[in-house]
């Protein structure tokens, strides 16, 4: 293994971090006014930076690392789920926003309350947060993991509770002080920060392989890795899991996630949201094909001794704990300046998608919990609630930080997968959301009733499939996508069930 951090990459380390502190300090002298101003930054944001916010909240440290290790594995059939989700913005665009713009609102789940009431407004707002912290906790534990092996060479509780801090204090950064605006615009800078570390990287693997392209494309298709179509009904990314199950996640993700939503929400109009959420799947894209790419460029490397000259055998362990080909690659043959560069990409992957759920969950809290409860007590002036706002910001950060250490010991003391089943939850959550949601849009049916019933049922449905509850008991092998499904049809129904208000 490489020794830790020489001089150079620790000169590339603080320089990113002096950018994120001038940066922060000069995004934070926005004015805010108003809840509208901190949530939804006074829908006056450009369409260009909403559609670069949109492509980095949608990455996080998982895709960065996680995207290599598919393709290095499998293939390139998981690129079917970023076509998947192309089809699903087009969804999200000309269906869900312009009914969002239409009832000016700041979270998604005030279109619930034009339909069933503010309860149902409140539940899904629950639902989210929930869900969120489960989902983003462990996100940013898989971030802090990364980087603790990278700076300090272990995984220690005390040093991925310092990696744990230096995300938080970069997201709350720009997340406390000015809103969703600050946020926006620091994710321009994550994504170039993380694009152009996979660039290097891929740059670095293509020059130290000892091959032509020819070679390079003979040598994987005779190994059957450019496949990208999967005709399969079993497979986890077959063109029918993506037109289904994943279709339908990729819907709620990029339609019904305040975490993404959000940005979307901060445009100057319902048109101008459309396009940024258009061109952030155009550009998104590009992106997973990038990170795909380095994962098959590990394939050849590693697999292929004959043209990297490289003879040693690849055990994808780091203190006991499994770990992706690309950190393996990171750890032990990454060059003196290349790991700082491909450190402070996964910072700003992690970043990315830390800053935004802060703003995310803050806002649902404040806007469809907090506020009208307020309210009705009397009159009560705006600033209160901005205030509100950043100590709700101040309480998330606290309590992602705390799931994300009680990830970790999870998953070293105990045999259940909490880690599996935190990642998953915030899609457990999202079938309640599209049946919900699905009723109040399509149909007339459905009422302040059956709402938390559907969101429940939704979310158990899938539950129940996992195989670490009852699928190894009635034998259920279905695949992840197929349990998404299931778990909509489930709420759907339940939603049916109900007559409409009158």
């Amino acid at each position: 293994m490489n020794s830790a951090f020489t001089s150079l990459d620790w000169g590339i380390f603080g320089a990113y971090f002096l950018v994120l502190t001038l940066t922060s300090v000069i995004l934070s002298q926005t004015k805010i006014k108003s809840t509208r101003d901190y949530f939804v930054g006074g829908n006056s944001v450009p369409m260009f930076a909403v559609a670069i916010s949109v492509l980095a909240t949608s990455q996080s440290a998982a895709t960065f690392l996680g995207g290599p290790e598919y393709s290095y594995g499998k293939d390139l059939t998981f690129l079917g789920f970023y076509f998947s989700a192309f089809l699903a913005v087009i969804f999200v665009a000309k269906v869900l926003i312009p009914r969002f713009y239409a009832i000016n609102a700041v979270t998604v789940y005030e279109l619930l309350e034009h339909r069933y009431g503010e309860k149902a407004k409140k539940q899904a707002g629950v639902m989210f947060l929930i869900g969120r912290l489960f989902a983003s906790g462990a996100r940013l534990y898989i971030g802090a993991l990364a980087i603790s092996m990278i700076l300090f060479l272990d995984i220690t509780p005390s040093h991925v509770a310092i990696s744990i801090g230096i995300l938080m204090l970069g997201a709350l950064a720009y997340a406390y002080f000015g809103g969703v605006k600050s946020v926006i615009f620091s994710d321009i800078i994550q994504a170039v920060t993380y694009i152009g570390a996979g660039i290097a990287v891929l740059t670095h693997l293509y020059v130290s392989i000892d091959a032509d392209f020819g070679t390079v494309v003979s040598t994987l298709q005779a190994d059957n890795k450019l496949e990208f179509l999967d005709w399969s009904m079993s497979g986890g990314f077959s063109v029918w899991a993506l037109l289904g199950g994943w279709l339908l996640l990729n819907i709620a993700a990029y339609g019904l996630d305040q975490d993404m939503t959000q940005r979307a929400l901060t445009c100057k109009s319902a048109k101008e949201a459309q396009s940024s959420l258009m061109m952030s799947i155009y550009l998104t894209i590009p992106v997973a094909i990038l990170f795909l790419f380095i994962g098959l460029l590990l394939y050849l490397f590693y697999q292929h001794p004959e043209l990297s000259n490289l003879h040693t055998e690849v055990v994808q362990k780091f203190d006991g704990e499994k770990i992706t080909i690309f950190m393996y690659y990171i750890l032990h043959e990454m060059p003196e300046g290349m790991r700082g560069l491909v450190t402070v990409g996964a910072v700003a992957a992690a970043l990315s998608s830390s800053n935004s759920v802060l703003g995310a969950m803050s806002s649902v809290a404040i806007e469809d919990l907090y506020k009208p409860w307020k309210q009705k007590q009397g009159a009560i002036e705006e600033m209160h609630f901005v205030r509100a706002g950043r100590n709700a910001v101040l309480f998330f950060a606290v309590a992602l930080s705390l799931m994300a250490m009680l990830s970790y010991y999870w998953q070293r003391y105990t045999e259940l997968p909490l880690l599996s089943f935190a990642l998953g939850v915030m899609a457990f959550a999202y079938t309640g959301l599209l049946g919900v949601f699905g009723a109040a849009i399509f149909t007339k049916r459905g009422n302040a009733t059956t709402v938390p019933f559907a969101l429940l049922s939704g979310f158990m449905t899938v539950l129940l499939l996992q195989p670490y509850v009852l699928g190894e008991l009635i034998d259920v092998k279905l695949g992840f996508a197929w349990q998404i499904l299931a778990g909509t049809v489930v709420a759907f129904g339940v939603m049916m069930m109900g007559k409409e208000n009158k």
